[in-house]
């Protein structure tokens, strides 16, 4: 019998340890136990319990065990299917509670996704009906937007603040250029949605420029007013500023036109300083000319010595300006040879302007033969028609040939583009002749010659006889034009409008920083990093940062910073499958004294967004001494939001809320791929913490502060 008790006790006392939220903590003391502690712990109670209270105990332990299956069962799995009922009815239409636990809650499982599936029938009706409404109101913001896009003037439209609401390609390209210091690395920061257009221009000179169109405005006459700045790097920029007027009258911002007048100015400079020689000392040159002559025309007699003095005055005069003439022919020709850029142009298009030009100015008739249609040239269209109509008309003047004809083929990263005729032969030293002399067709002269057009061109020309065909021809050879590759991600075209527009943005407001702004109205940068390992404060280094920028609540895919950094240190050979950032890679890259300064530039003025942030934000403080660049700026954390929005969900890993939440996206451990995976989850998650009453950026701190997560350090 005393062995029955014995076993009846340990079985009350492991009942006991084993009930609440001790269960595992519970078991692992038991059976850590000796088996001499157990049988001293199990002849405590017996002797000073009777059979009838441990029995009653040995109820309640099973009763309590029994009560706590039901709360995992029923309370705790209703709990994450509350949860999941709100992702599908906002941000996951497509995800589905899974069927699980006991028959009941299976039931009410199954319920709740047939509701989902009709629900999802109704609002694609209404999607469908709102998308038709919607259409011709988008069609024509993408009409605009795409128009902005290819203007060839750099355009950016401002709010009053100087904040930038809209900006087009040009623009983009064109500040990226001009991008110097710690803007310069990964594309720069100059320019982008909400960002301060008093980075790039002077601020005073804008001001007085909207003061200008406001009195312009109240006079009556056309509100425009222009100036001229520089920039960091030297480079002038020429600015038209209009108003964009509000409802009522007043101003809601302007619209600027820039356009770097730089190289236009040095060319300027250059011709006024031609211009300059080329008339400097001609007046009292032509005067010693002038007398010399009146001279020899009023006295015939003249002495032959003193004759023989004037004419060496007039001779000594003439010489002098032709020298300054020549010279500055030469400086007119080299400012001649960049005014018209290289471009690509479609090979059978030259050869038809050119077609059309020897025909309308000499009367002479053109065929062309074998012709590569498809073939794009690399080339100053101007000057290569030019050249051709030259040639014509040398031909029509010495040979006389009753037609020319065209041929365009390649060979390679070549194009030959050849001039064909029949007739006698031609001398080499009469082609060169040709081609050393300034070019003329028709009316016109070029102060180019065929050479220059040629070496302009980084191609040659020949002359060649096709003996069996008793004809000759001159080819051109010219560089073939470089296929468009892929753009990168950042550069990709996406369909709708452009990533660099928002119409709504008018009603943007100035972005500083402000804790208890709602989440929905701060413009954020969400990062990543690639590291050598996962031990920040035991000498890993960061290998790369990616980030991308949140204005109005749109993720801008085309405003990123994605930079590779040289470590300084041997990357971990396991790490390399992960991230696929190799030694080769890293070498030459900068170094993080380089990128931390641009990053920082990059995301100034905004809220930083991570998912795990406390581990990049320990590789970013430990470099604040050494760089002096310190991030203070507060920072959001996808990972304890998500834990903040589904306390009741077992994972909180990226890769589960993307799934979660319906988020998609291509390949992943890649540092910017990754920070627009965190952008597109961060995006999903604002509302979800609206539902529950965190709007700001102070309670959403303030939220992630309790949980769990929070505690862990790096």
């Amino acid at each position: 019998m005393k062995a029955k008790y014995r076993f009846i006790a340990a079985i009350v006392v492991l009942a006991l340890l084993m009930t609440g939220p001790f269960v595992v903590t519970s078991l692992l003391v038991w059976l850590d136990m000796k088996e001499a502690e157990r049988t001293m712990l199990t002849e405590l109670l017996m002797s000073r319990l009777p059979v009838g209270t441990l029995m009653t105990m040995f109820g309640f332990a099973i009763g309590a065990a029994v009560l706590h299956k039901l709360f995992k069962q029923y309370v705790e799995g209703l709990l994450r299917m509350a949860e999941t009922l709100r992702l599908m009815l906002g941000a996951n239409r497509d995800f589905r509670v899974t069927p699980e636990g006991p028959p009941e809650v299976r039931q009410l499982a199954q319920a709740a996704n047939d509701l989902a599936a009709q629900r999802d029938a109704l609002m694609d009706d209404v999607d469908a009906q709102i998308a038709r409404a919607k259409a011709s109101v988008e069609e024509e913001k993408n009409r605009l937007a795409a128009l902005m896009s290819e203007l060839a003037q750099a355009v950016v439209v401002c709010n009053l603040d100087g904040r930038i609401l809209l900006y087009n390609n040009r623009a983009r390209l064109q500040f990226k250029a001009l991008a110097q210091g710690p803007t310069s690395v990964s594309g720069g920061a100059l320019i982008g949605l909400g960002r301060s257009i008093f980075s790039i221009l002077d601020k005073g000179q804008v001001e007085h420029a909207r003061e200008v169109i406001v009195q312009r405005l109240a006079a009556g006459k056309m509100p425009m007013a222009h100036f001229i700045t520089t920039t960091r790097g030297g480079q002038l920029l020429r600015v038209q500023m209009v108003p964009v007027m509000a409802g009522e009258g007043g101003l809601s911002g302007y619209v600027l036109t820039v356009e770097n007048i730089t190289r236009s100015i040095e060319e300027e400079e250059r011709r006024d300083q031609a211009l300059h020689t080329l008339t400097q000392g001609s007046r009292s040159a032509i005067g010693n000319i002038r007398a010399a002559v009146a001279n020899l025309l009023d006295y015939p007699d003249m002495e032959p010595e003193l004759r023989e003095r004037f004419l060496r005055v007039i001779d000594d005069e003439v010489a002098r300006r032709s020298v300054v003439i020549d010279q500055t022919m030469s400086q007119f020709s080299d400012s001649m040879k960049t005014r018209w850029p290289l471009e690509d142009i479609l090979g059978i298009d030259v050869i038809a302007a050119a077609q059309r030009r020897i025909e309308d100015k000499l009367k002479l008739p053109t065929k062309t033969e074998e012709l590569d249609d498809a073939l794009w040239m690399r080339a100053d269209s101007y000057s290569l028609i030019f050249a051709l109509g030259f040639l014509a008309s040398k031909l029509q003047d010495h040979y006389a040939p009753r037609e020319l004809r065209f041929r365009l083929s390649s060979e390679g990263r070549l194009a030959y583009l050849d001039l064909i005729w029949s007739g006698p032969a031609m001398s080499s030293e009469t082609f060169y002749t040709w081609e050393m002399e300034v070019m003329q067709f028709g009316s016109e002269t070029s102060p180019l010659t065929l050479r220059e057009v040629i070496d302009r061109h980084g191609g040659e020309i020949w002359y060649q006889r096709e003996k069996a065909a008793h004809r000759a021809f001159f080819r051109f050879v010219l560089p073939v034009a470089t296929p468009e590759t892929e753009a990168a991600p950042e550069e990709r075209r996406v369909t709708g409008r452009p990533e660099y527009y928002d119409f709504d943005l008018f009603k943007f407001e100035d972005a500083s920083i402000d804790l208890d702004r709602k989440l929905s109205e701060l413009a954020y940068t969400v990062f990543d990093t690639e590291t050598t390992g996962l031990e920040p404060s035991n000498g890993d280094e960061i290998i790369q940062i990616g980030a991308a920028r949140i204005v109005n609540n749109r993720l801008l895919r085309q405003e990123v910073f994605n930079q590779i950094v040289d470590p300084e240190r041997p990357l971990r050979p396991e790490g390399i499958p992960i991230h696929g950032i190799t030694e080769d890679m890293v070498r030459g890259q900068p170094t993080i004294d380089v990128v931390l300064p641009a990053f920082h530039e990059f995301c100034e003025e905004t809220v930083l967004i991570a998912h795990n942030a406390a581990f990049d934000m320990r590789f970013l403080q430990l470099k604040e001494e050494r760089t002096g660049i310190r991030f203070g700026q507060p920072v959001l954390d996808t990972l304890l939001l998500s834990a903040v929005a589904h306390p009741n969900q077992e994972s909180h890993k990226l890769d589960d809320i993307m799934t979660r939440l319906g988020v998609v996206i291509g390949k992943r451990h890649n540092a910017l791929e990754d920070a627009l995976a965190t952008g597109e989850v961060f995006l999903k998650l604002v509302p979800l913490l609206e539902e529950q009453g965190i709007v700001t950026v102070r309670q959403a701190l303030e939220a992630s502060e309790k949980t769990y997560f929070a505690r862990v350090k790096y």
